[in-house]
């Protein structure tokens, strides 16, 4: 029997900005595989190409040149509208900033990715109470954002995230905005969805400490891959 295909595969990726003197080749010939249940860090110094992997690999930006390859299907030449439908039935987004709507509560934040979807109203109500109690936030469902601490509002954001079965979870700073004893609640919780539910995590983080929690990690430096292996080994 055939092995799995990978579910995120690049192969030869790269992105290039500008042109003539002002051209800057954000990745350079980038190869990178995925396997589902994964939980992979990406780390690297500012400007090494990270910000640009994780917006390809969420489909949010298309390469330069090669091959992307998602769930088997190649994505880096598809259309903004086909890549946003793919984001919008395959991938989870937390960010930094949380990103939520203020002055709307944090239910109705939860529910927004499932009206994209279609999905009748009570339906869409049931699936984000259950996710904001995956998340322990079941007796906040209707504060809004400004009633939450940082932590509670970053619990909405990967409640939000996987209120859809996404195939994949794309962290992008998760814990950034974050004291040390929140940012440990925001990786255990991933830690759980990854280990208990399957869930493929992939995180950009800077913080070494944070990117152990992970399987691996992979460090960008100059729009390339400098490593790729146990995050432990992180100096």
């Amino acid at each position: 029997m055939s092995p799995e295909p990978a579910l995120i595969q690049l192969s030869g990726i790269s992105r290039v900005y500008g042109s003539g003197d002002a051209e800057v080749r954000a990745l350079d010939g980038v190869d990178m595989e995925i396997a589902a249940g994964e939980f992979v860090a990406i780390m690297g110094p500012s400007g090494s190409g990270k910000s640009t992997a994780m917006n390809i690999l969420g489909c949010l930006d298309a390469p330069t040149q090669g091959a992307y390859q998602f769930m088997g299907v190649e994505v880096g030449g598809l259309s903004r509208d086909q890549r946003a439908l793919i984001r919008r039935n395959y991938i989870g987004f937390v960010f930094q900033g949380y990103n939520l709507l203020a002055r709307t509560s944090a239910l109705d934040n939860v529910e927004l990715p499932l009206i994209y979807k279609g999905i009748a109203r009570a339906e869409r109500r049931a699936l984000a109470l259950d996710a904001l109690a995956k998340v322990g936030l079941q007796d906040r469902a209707h504060h809004d954002p400004s009633e939450l601490s940082g932590g509670q509002q970053q619990r909405v954001a990967i409640a939000r995230a996987i209120v859809g079965q996404p195939a994949v979870i794309m962290a992008d700073e998760p814990t950034g905005n974050l004291d040390t004893a929140r940012s440990r609640e925001i990786m255990e919780l991933l830690t759980a969805f990854n280990v208990e539910d399957g869930m493929t995590i992939v995180m950009v983080t800077h913080e070494p400490d944070m990117a152990e929690y992970a399987h691996r990690l992979i460090h960008f430096i100059d729009g390339r891959i400098a490593s790729d292996g146990d995050p432990k080994q992180v100096n």
